[in-house]
């Protein structure tokens, strides 16, 4: 039953949770948050850490390692919200961006954003 219950509380986690608690830490006091950590070194600092996910999320893509891109993944996600919040921008920001982009085409889209 417990192994049930911890599938269902994890089927409803989404990014919009992982926003919530990286707000929460970065209103919390840096020495008991590695997420404060990462804010208080700044956008740059947050930019490289994502950086430096994205190769290990490509790498693991390219070995065909389901469990180590799932995991990758998982970090790619939270550093790119980490970056987002050291630069003061919101995921609804880009949620607004990708809301507009996918009410054309993605080829359509993309010829749009080449012409401005």
């Amino acid at each position: 039953m417990r192994e049930r219950t911890s599938r269902r509380i994890m089927q409803r986690f989404t990014i919009h949770d992982l926003a919530a608690i990286i707000d929460a830490r970065a209103a919390s006091g840096g020495d008991a948050s590695y997420t404060r950590k990462l804010l208080d070194k700044g956008p740059a600092h947050c930019a490289r850490k994502l950086g430096e996910e994205a190769v290990e999320t490509i790498i693991a893509a390219v070995e065909k390692d389901r469990h180590h891109l799932i995991a990758e993944g998982a970090d790619l996600m939270f550093h790119f919200l980490v970056l987002l919040k050291a630069s003061g921008v919101t995921l609804q920001d880009v949620e607004a961006v990708l809301a507009q982009r996918t009410a054309i085409s993605g080829l359509e889209e993309k010829a749009a954003r080449n012409r401005d």
